[in-house]
C-alpha cells in the first residue's frame, strides 16, 4: 500500500457505504481495496455523520439570487486587496529579478 496517497471522493464514495453495510469486515475490505483500515473507518464514520445533513437540507444546494449573482461577476476581474485601489502603490516589480534581493551585508562572515 503506497502511504500518503489522496484517494478521490468517488473512491471514498464506494468503500464508505460497503464498511457501513456491514456484509463484509474493514479488514478485509482494506485487502480487496489498495487502503489502510483506519482509512476506511475514517470514511465510514463521515459518511453516518454527514448523512443527516442531506436530510435537514432536503437535497439541494445553497441558492443565491440573481442580483448577487450578478455583483459577483462585475467583480470578477476587479482588484482584490487592501492596496488595490491605493494611488501611491508602485505597483508591478521590475522584470528582472535583480531588483528584489537584498544588498549583501558587508562586513559579516558566514562561517564562524
Amino acid at each position: 500500500m503506497p502511504k500518503g496517497r489522496n484517494h478521490d471522493a468517488g473512491f471514498k464514495a464506494r468503500v464508505a457505504p460497503e464498511a457501513a453495510k456491514g456484509g463484509r469486515t474493514v479488514p478485509e475490505l482494506a485487502a480487496e481495496y489498495p487502503v489502510r483500515p483506519t482509512m476506511i473507518h475514517q470514511w465510514k464514520k463521515a459518511l453516518l455523520e454527514g448523512a443527516s445533513d442531506i436530510f435537514e437540507r432536503g437535497g439541494k444546494k445553497a441558492e443565491i439570487d440573481e442580483a448577487t449573482m450578478r455583483s459577483l461577476h462585475a467583480r470578477i476581474g476587479e482588484p482584490a486587496g487592501a492596496n488595490a485601489s491605493c494611488p501611491e502603490s508602485p505597483g508591478p516589480g521590475p522584470a528582472s529579478d535583480e531588483g528584489s534581493k537584498p544588498p549583501p551585508v558587508q562586513g559579516r562572515s558566514r562561517t564562524r
